[in-house]
């Protein structure tokens, strides 16, 4: 960038991942993984870089907790990562909880959340909100918070009701917020989890589906808390893995037009356990096959042909929340459920129809902090990383924009010294060999 004029506005990076799959096979995928993140965050320079995890851990935590804090002093003591001098690190480690974990004899719904923050050497100024002062503090040095989070008051941590979901105990899954003022502009982050799909048969059962009724439930109760009467009202940005699913009973009836539909049942309790869509004609070749954990499509190119785009109009969850909650346009297939085997990078699991579950969505006041540029350069990009890799069973995706100047809510009761000035930044340079030491640890 040298000799090229700083661009207006302050870059922002915000990144969703479901990592769960990186601590299952941790030798093959973590190293990929965090090769493509560094990769974007080289292209796109941030200033200030969140990155939301869910199922961070995978699915046994207690056993995966060496992986865990490698993971975690990789990204923090990386040559990739030596200019942000900053950093904030929320795990989710209370996994002993029956209350906020799932119990040991449900492991494959556990989901911890796992934040990340990293402010740029450049950045001046920036502070963090303190939920108990109520008062924005100055951020300095690196400092990681895990056990339990409900004690740190620099952040807002809450599991779903359990009476939502009586018949689940999928209790690991909810919502961490933090807030910032950046660029004098206060807004909230918000690392979300949400429901999935336990059946494929049931999700094909009604349109919408009763699995799209329950997130319905849960992203508003997220909503609703955190635009409460307790604080006062700011931007948001919402993203992580919302598990938004295509509207199974359409897309099956679209891709299976001219087919015949065969039911098979159990024998034991008559209940079905598999539907088997044939051809009319062409001798009678299986064009789809599901069951409880299946959707076997015959011809997987149709989800990546031009990006699986012409599969959006089956994307129906987000529009219950048009006047809440806006996204930029979706130009990048769908983000679940790919292949863990570490040599397959563009190749979908044949476990679930695929869908965007992973996205980067924000309030209409969030919208108007995003810098727009009248001229040709791009400022603004919400994509997926690592489209021909391996990343798990999640491509992660992103929004990388800058942040207007002057633009939102300013913030109040700031913590600093009076008369200081503005936020100020230089452009992030490439990273050099420096290294910073040790975060602090809290537990």
């Amino acid at each position: 960038m040298a000799g090229k004029a700083a661009a207006p506005g302050t870059a922002v990076l915000l990144v969703t991942a479901n990592v769960g799959s990186l601590f299952d096979d941790p030798e093959n995928l973590q190293k990929n993984w965090l090769r493509e993140f560094y990769q974007v965050v080289h292209a796109h320079r941030p200033h200030f870089l969140a990155l939301h995890c869910q199922e961070f851990g995978g699915k046994n935590y207690e056993a995966s907790m060496s992986h865990v804090d490698k993971f975690v002093r990789e990204l923090l003591s990386s040559d990739a990562m030596t200019e942000y001098s900053r950093a904030r690190v929320y795990l989710d480690e209370d996994y002993k909880s029956q209350e906020h974990f799932t119990v040991s004899a449900l492991p494959s719904v556990e989901s911890a959340l796992g934040s990340f923050y990293f402010l740029h050497e450049s950045l001046k100024n920036i502070s963090q909100f303190d939920f108990k002062a109520k008062k924005y503090k100055k951020v300095t040095g690196k400092e990681i918070y895990s056990d339990t989070l409900e004690s740190t008051p620099m952040l807002e941590k809450e599991k779903f009701p359990q009476d939502y979901f009586p018949e689940c105990k999928w209790s690991r899954k909810g919502f961490i917020r933090t807030r910032w003022c950046l660029a004098d502009c206060a807004f909230d982050l918000v690392n979300i989890h949400l429901f999935h799909d336990a059946s494929n048969l049931v999700a094909w059962e009604t349109s919408p589906s009763v699995y799209s009724g329950i997130r319905h439930k849960a992203l508003g109760y997220v909503l609703d808390r955190i635009i409460d009467q307790r604080f006062e009202k700011a931007s948001y940005f919402v993203f992580g893995d919302f598990n938004f699913r295509l509207d199974s009973k359409s897309v099956v009836e679209t891709l299976c037009t001219k087919a015949t539909m065969q039911t098979v049942r159990a024998a034991d309790t008559n209940e079905v356990v598999k539907l088997i869509f044939r051809e009319s004609d062409n001798d009678r070749k299986v064009m789809l096959q599901l069951e409880k954990k299946l959707f076997d499509y015959f011809n997987q190119e149709v989800f990546r042909d031009d990006n699986g785009t012409a599969l959006l109009e089956f994307d129906k969850e987000l529009s219950v929340f048009k006047d809440r909650l806006y996204e930029l346009d979706i130009s990048f297939p769908p983000s679940y459920p790919y292949s863990e085997d570490s040599s397959q990078g563009r190749q979908y699991m044949n476990t679930r129809c695929p869908a965007w579950c992973d996205r980067v969505l924000m309030s209409p006041s969030a919208k108007e902090l995003i810098l727009r540029s009248e001229s040709e350069e791009k400022v603004v990009t919400y994509d997926h990383i690592g489209p021909s890799v391996c990343m798990g069973d999640h491509k992660p995706v992103f929004l990388a924009f800058r942040m207007a100047p002057g633009a939102g809510k300013r913030c109040q009761r700031h913590e600093g010294t009076p008369g200081e000035t503005p936020l100020q930044h230089e452009e992030p340079r490439p990273p050099t060999a420096a290294s910073t030491g040790p975060p602090a640890r809290h537990r």
